[in-house]
């Protein structure tokens, strides 16, 4: 299940055409959801042709197309019109061959019905209505206009409004504020501006962009203003952040972040913010958590609102690192663009998923990756230098992507996807999280002041263009003096990272490299990569300080190392580097009994590496797990909430593999218990401003984990605090980062009445947390009959939206887990019809299925999609099927082990 690759002509537009300029009138219509429009492109012929190709996908109704070509007053109709709906491409036939440098318009007038899909321009809805949006990303403008709807087929944009007198329209531009007179031939579509029954908004025109970032919005939409002064020019350009009157005072955060963040990108990348201003629109219904429209992000409630009054540590860190994400876009993305999708990661890992929650040909997906670095890292650490991200990169990000690319079914960062289903798939943990780790690994390389400052050339060499990978590693080779692409060649263009094998010779390291395989399975077909690998080597100075040699690459398949053994040390120092590395059990146990010392060597950074690769290792087979626990277990003292968040993960991962073997499970969650409850105890349940961002997280996630393992204390006060916020309204009794543990005890436990009371917060919630920690937990339930009412709401009520965080819960719940599977596959027409054009059934697929372990459930997988149409979630699909292999080889591998060590606990309770 892997890519197809189509000829490249089979899915891209011709090139004998070009436009240059779009004059665009819709026409919104909220009470009917309809909207109609027409535009007109402004076309300039390259090579002598007799038809015009552009995209438009078929939910669109196309009619009056005219030719004006300059310099002749007669109008070409066309003679033959033909549509290919595999492609979304329209193609219009003229009477006569255009010569090449002829220039002229095309006009064509279209209409359409607003529809929840959540693409194109569509609608959404709130309490009091309906309102309306756009989402283009990768392939959606098609949707709403028809247009050259690819990457490097950049125009201008001069975008009119038209909407019911008492709603606010939005695009990319500020509004102008002068008359609009109707168009030429356009003049049906301002029908009853002049009687102010309806209004009329012109916006300026837009510089050179691609389609997927055109945006506009219509509805009753409230506004929170604030502004920055460039520290470039000194000009002040206003903020504003948008969405319904009901929810804008949730919205405040999320401006004050901007304010913030834009000043600091223009300073690194020495480049000016180019529009007059910056908008974001909230809304309720969309398909990723943000998406970078140029002038006008826009996002979900959930990413950006949050309630002032209640301390959310979780909805801060999600609503700025969004934020930031979103704002990297601006230069890394919308000025200077990748040429086609496979480059992807050159917008999204250098600049910031949603949950977080994406073009010449090589750059595409590195643009994911460098939006997450930049906004999620680099620029947020600068403004929350306390919250420790570039540490919580390794958690959140690192090792999130080498988890996905250690799978047979991985792809690599750079991957052909001629086809728009394709697209859509690309923008995964790839894109976004390897995308980032290994511009992270070429920062901490070459240094992050030069690494920035070769962004700002590339940025500089490429405004208002399009570009390829290439671009920018010249860039930064201009200032390093590295021969970059050598360097990066293999990370971004080859599938999967290496395992970095150390063995010792007396006074030296041998280290070896070889691809890395969950299933520990590599063939030699398999192995056949050598990476440039930056090694990091941490060696330990006589005065017992770590030094970190980030100079030392590995770029052979063994080489020999000089390093004193008699010391500490260790190799990917402060975990910098996309790589595993593996020791001999004795040099492991070494390091961990320095990294539990209070005064390791070792730093904050390198223990949650250490962590995740030990677990990671034994999953594979390189080591045992025994071995992983007894480092797990040496940690116990540790302090810091990152090092625990690490091993929650991965002790988690560790009962979820095991959720049908009763000892396993129960005896790791008496693990976890004796782990996490001392920090309950420390900490308590209460919130205060004056706590550390460290504490705050500490506190949720020793609460929540305990609770997960079924702490009787914990689950006693989670229940009689859930009492307490129902009965008395009391919203304080739950803080808001305990919501989902709060919710989810109550439902599994507490029959109707909790249930009842969760539906009642779904339905009339006063946060998106709160919203969303509800629909969780109504999975959670343990009878049959309210779980078939949660089943239902799926099918029946839920927000396109929501759908996949329903059946997230349902997989999450072992009770009623199978019962998801039988409930989607007995739906499965109706799910592929409500998520036809957006990604909803890539997540959908996901969240039902990788819960699984057993070789029957991936058989009965694979039975049920052979023959179905999967090429929307192909590549999902292929990594589910990977992982409930891997973990089936890996309780058959381990589960002796695993046991044995679990008595030895339990009989001692330490080691």
């Amino acid at each position: 299940m892997s890519i197809t690759v189509k000829p490249l002509d089979a899915y891209r537009l011709p090139t004998n055409v070009r436009a240059t300029h779009y004059d665009l009138i819709v026409r919104t219509d909220l009470e009917k959801e309809t909207f109609e429009g027409s535009v007109t492109i402004n076309i300039e012929v390259v090579e002598p042709t007799d038809s015009i190709v552009l995209n438009a996908a078929s939910v669109l109704v196309l009619s009056s197309v005219s030719l004006s070509l300059t310099g002749s007053a007669d109008l070409l109709t066309p003679s033959r019109t033909s549509h290919d709906e595999p492609t979304q491409r329209v193609s219009y036939t003229f009477p006569k061959t255009l010569s090449a440098g002829t220039t002229g318009s095309l006009r064509i007038d279209f209409s359409s019905t607003l529809t929840d899909s959540l693409v194109g321009y569509y609608k959404s809805s709130w309490d009091k209505g309906t309102y309306a949006l756009t989402h283009f990303q990768p392939t959606g403008a098609r949707h709403a206009f028809p247009c050259w709807d690819e990457p490097l087929l950049k125009a201008t944009f001069s975008v009119t409004l038209i909407s019911r007198a008492d709603t606010v329209s939005l695009s990319n531009m500020p509004a102008l504020n002068e008359p609009v007179v109707p168009a030429r031939g356009a003049e049906a579509l301002f029908t009853g501006v002049a009687e102010k029954e309806w209004t009329a908004t012109k916006f300026a025109t837009t510089p050179l962009m691609s389609t997927y970032i055109v945006a506009f919005a219509n509805g009753p939409f409230a506004f929170l203003e604030s502004s920055y002064t460039s520290p470039l020019s000194g000009k002040v350009r206003p903020l504003r952040i948008y969405a319904t009157p009901d929810v804008i005072h949730q919205a405040q955060f999320a401006l004050d972040i901007t304010a913030k963040a834009v000043p600091l990108y223009e300073t690194v990348f020495n480049v000016e913010y180019p529009l007059p201003k910056l908008d974001t629109l909230v809304v309720n219904d969309f398909d990723f958590g943000a998406m970078e429209n140029w002038g006008l992000i826009m996002g979900r409630t959930v990413v950006y609102l949050m309630d002032p009054n209640n301390l959310n540590m979780r909805a801060k860190k999600q609503i700025a690192s969004t934020q930031c994400h979103e704002i990297a876009h601006m230069w890394f993305g919308n000025i200077t663009t990748m040429a086609w999708w496979d480059n992807l990661y050159l917008n999204e890992g250098i600049l910031g998923p949603f949950y977080a929650e994406v073009q010449a040909v090589d750059f595409t997906l590195i643009l994911p990756g460098f939006a997450t670095l930049m906004g999620e890292s680099i620029i947020l650490d600068k403004i929350f230098p306390e919250w420790k991200v570039d540490t919580e990169f390794i958690n959140d990000h690192l090792n999130s992507a080498l988890r996905l690319d250690a799978r047979p079914s991985s792809h690599p960062i750079e991957v052909d996807c001629p086809d728009s289903n394709q697209i859509q798939q690309i923008f995964d943990g790839l894109s976004y999280a390897k995308g980032a780790s290994v511009l992270r690994m070429l920062s901490k390389h070459v240094g992050e002041d030069k690494f920035l400052k070769g962004v700002s050339i590339y940025l500089k060499k490429h405004l208002f263009a399009n570009s390829v990978s290439r671009d920018l590693w010249e860039g930064i080779g201009e200032v390093t003096g590295t021969d970059i692409p050598k360097l990066m060649d293999a990370w971004v263009t080859k599938i999967g990272f290496p395992v970095v094998t150390v063995t010792e010779t007396g006074d030296a390291i041998r280290v070896r490299q070889d691809r890395f395989l969950e299933d520990g399975a590599a063939k030699p077909q398999d192995n056949e990569t050598i990476w440039t690998v930056p090694l990091s080597i941490l060696t330990t100075s006589a005065a017992g300080q770590s030094l970190i040699d980030n100079t030392v690459v590995l770029d052979a398949r063994e080489k020999e190392f000089k390093v004193d053994l008699s010391k500490p040390f260790k190799l990917n120092g402060n975990t910098n580097g996309v790589f595993r590395v593996l020791y001999t059990p004795e040099r492991l146990a070494a390091i961990g009994a320095e990294a539990a010392k209070p005064d390791s060597v070792f730093s904050l950074n390198d223990r949650i590496g250490l962590v995740h690769d030990a677990l990671a290792l034994s999953k594979a087979g390189y080591q045992k797990d025994s071995t992983t626990l007894n480092l797990i277990y040496a940690l116990r003292g540790e302090t810091e909430y990152l090092v625990w968040d690490g091993i929650a993960t991965n002790l988690g991962m560790m009962v979820g593999t095991w959720w049908e073997n009763t000892y396993v499970k129960d005896t790791l969650n008496a693990l976890r218990r004796q782990l996490f409850f001392p920090i309950v105890e420390r900490l308590g349940y209460e919130y205060s401003a004056d706590d550390t961002p460290d504490t705050t997280q500490l506190r949720s996630l020793a609460i929540e984990l305990c609770a997960n393992a079924k702490h009787p204390e914990v689950v006693k006060e989670l229940r009689d605090r859930f009492a307490r916020y129902v009965t008395t309204a009391e919203q304080s009794a739950i803080p808001a980062d305990l919501l989902n543990a709060a919710f989810r005890v109550a439902v599994i436990d507490g029959g109707v009445e909790a249930y009842d009371a969760v539906v009642k917060i779904y339905e009339n919630s006063r946060t998106p947390s709160e919203k969303n920690a509800a629909i969780r937990a109504l999975g959670f339930a343990t009878d049959k009959a309210l779980l078939d009412r949660t089943l239902d709401t799926v099918l029946n009520k839920a927000r396109n939206q929501d759908t996949r965080i329903f059946l997230g819960g349902l997989a999450a719940n072992e009770k009623a887990r199978r019962s998801a599977v039988t409930f989607l596959e007995e739906n499965w027409a109706t799910f592929e019809e409500r998520f036809a054009a957006s990604m909803g059934l890539k997540f959908i697929v996901s969240a039902v299925y990788s819960s699984f372990t057993a070789e029957a459930d991936r058989l009965h997988v694979e039975q049920f999609f052979a023959g179905k149409d999967i090429s929307k979630f192909n590549l999902v699909l292929a990594q589910v099927l990977d992982s409930i292999k891997t973990k089936a080889a890996w309780i058959k591998r381990s589960t002796a082990d695993i046991e044995h060590w679990l008595e030895c606990w339990e009989k001692t309770s330490r080691f």
